[in-house]
């Protein structure tokens, strides 16, 4: 796939520890039907904001969704596509994004999304946040700007979704989640598996959990393509991207939010930046 606090407990917080094991579960390209085969090769030509793919595991099938921003002359070529390859077309309620707002979290350049984790090259420290989140030069801890997070160093995004923040400030920042309240401490870092029981945390609706569904999952959102995804079927709302996807008995963290549709009062799933790969694009460890 890929290319590439305390500051007060405002800090939506999460962080890592040391790295970790792994299940996965995605279909082996070589080891499913050649219909799949097929089915992969014109999925990853649908360019369409609104739309997301992958292979559902729930129905052996692979499914491309719609969100509600997709006209029906859109869906209309895209069912030609799913009907002739064997996918399964299915429209889910609201819209995709990338989930950003202004309020509380991390703020930079008008924005809110929620910190994902610490992490570290040497001695040097710094914030994963979602790569869409990453635009501004400057962040904060504080919604009044006056307490400086550090400087953007790094952003991925689109085909990725995650960047980093380095710190240049005295910030406390441990190797702990932000539960609302209280502290996990992040033991380790790890792979999904579908059917896994995992949480998120955020700033916007505080944490939630659920269940992964889905491994290697690609959304179109408006600002392009981001693949190598986890989807889950926990709800998420803006200004919560960038936040921790993680296992509460263990505190391994999974990932860090990238966006979703639907919202925390009608419900809504979620998708997610593998966490093991952002470590390993910037060679980071966890505190």
């Amino acid at each position: 796939m890929r290319r590439s606090p305390l500051v007060a407990v405002v800090l939506t917080a999460l962080l890592l520890g040391a790295p970790g094991v792994a299940r996965a579960a995605v279909p082996d390209r070589a080891a499913v039907p050649d219909r799949v085969g097929e089915a992969v090769t014109a999925l990853a030509g649908v360019r369409t904001a609104g739309t997301a793919w992958g292979f559902d595991p729930a129905t052996g099938r692979m499914t491309l969704t719609v969100d509600d921003t997709v006209t029906a002359a859109e869906v209309a070529t895209l069912r030609t596509v799913a009907d002739r390859t064997g996918v399964l077309l299915r429209r889910e309620s609201g819209t995709l994004r990338t989930l950003i707002a202004a309020g509380q979290g991390i703020y930079g350049g008008g924005a809110r999304c929620s910190l994902g984790a610490n992490v570290r090259s040497g001695s040097t420290y710094f914030v994963v946040t979602a790569g869409h989140c990453a635009a501004a030069s400057t962040w904060y801890a504080d919604s009044a700007q006056t307490t400086v997070l550090g400087t953007r160093t790094a952003t991925s995004y689109p085909g990725n979704d995650y960047g980093l923040i380095r710190y240049t400030s005295r910030i406390a920042h441990p190797s702990a989640i932000y539960t609302y309240p209280g502290l996990l401490t992040v033991n380790s870092y790890g792979n999904a598996y579908v059917g896994q029981a995992v949480c998120r945390s955020g700033v916007t609706t505080g944490v939630r959990c659920g269940t992964v569904t889905g491994l290697n999952q690609t959304v179109n959102y408006a600002g392009g393509s981001v693949s190598g995804l986890i989807r889950t079927n926990i709800c998420a709302e803006p200004g919560d991207s960038g936040g921790p996807l993680y296992v509460a008995s263990t505190g391994v963290i999974l990932g860090i939010l990238s966006g979703g549709s639907g919202n925390c009062t009608s419900g809504g799933v979620s998708y997610y930046q593998p966490i093991s790969e952002v470590l390993a694009a910037y060679g980071l460890t966890l505190p």
